[in-house]
């Protein structure tokens, strides 16, 4: 079983991961048979990263880790279980289930998550008016995370506006991704994994924002019916880049 990580441990400003430490670190993605965990989990394997899909159907996630190895030269690197056993034994832990799983999913993993990060990329949607905000009484996923796991719990949000028909082609992603999270190490540390999938992530404060990322999902959901389009997205402008500077 993994150890709890130092959250702070893996992504101090400014200090780059190499492959092989990359590879030491293991992400557990919880529903990680659903579109956007395959994704993720595709972006981080090639990032180097150890991947642990999990699933309520073990037969499920052995399937899609799989798929994904024979996408990758590393086939070693991705392994299928059960969403419980993902937990116990990945150092961060990314929730990607639909919002309908998000408590019963966190109940059951909730003493294997203890001390470790949790990144939850769930979007409250209550189908089918998927295309309207609907925060739950928390004030969104993220922070009913956060209730669901106890205060002194280590929760980031992430990833919501970021469309899963991007995560899986090997071409850049010209969307940005809004980090919110419970600690400035939270955030940090999951700002690392946002660069490792190959994405432009921005600090957007504290767990509370996290109720705006989640909110704007609803609204590229109506943007693309309206418009025709399959993958909107978002991007901050105004603001220099690591590239440009």
């Amino acid at each position: 079983m993994a150890g709890a990580v130092d959250v702070a441990g893996y992504s101090r400003p400014g200090i780059e991961q190499s492959g092989e430490e990359q590879g030491k670190v293991g992400i557990a993605i919880l529903g990680g048979t659903g579109k956007e965990g395959k994704g993720l989990a595709y972006r981080w394997a090639k990032a180097g990263y150890r991947i642990l899909i999990g699933s309520r159907s073990e037969e499920k996630a052995r399937l899609t880790a799989v798929e994904l190895a024979e996408k990758l030269s590393r086939a070693d690197s991705i392994t299928g279980m059960t969403n419980l056993a993902a937990a116990r034994n990945g150092d961060i832990v990314v929730l990607t289930v639909p919002y309908a799983a998000h408590r019963n999913t966190l109940e059951s993993v909730k003493e294997s998550v203890r001390g470790k990060l949790l990144v939850d990329v769930t979007v409250p949607l209550v189908p089918p008016r998927v295309s309207q905000v609907q925060m739950p009484p928390a004030g969104s996923a993220a922070q009913e995370a956060r209730e669901i796991l106890g205060e002194d719990s280590q929760v980031a949000s992430a990833f919501q506006n970021v469309s899963h028909e991007h995560l899986l082609k090997d071409q850049p992603i010209g969307c940005d991704v809004l980090v919110t999270g419970t600690s400035q190490a939270a955030r940090s540390q999951t700002l690392r994994l946002v660069e490792a999938a190959g994405l432009t992530g921005w600090d957007a404060g504290p767990i509370e924002n996290s109720v705006v990322a989640e909110g704007l999902t609803s609204v590229l959901i109506r943007i693309n019916k309206c418009y025709g389009s399959t993958a909107a997205g978002i991007c901050i402008t105004g603001v220099k880049r690591e590239k440009e500077s």
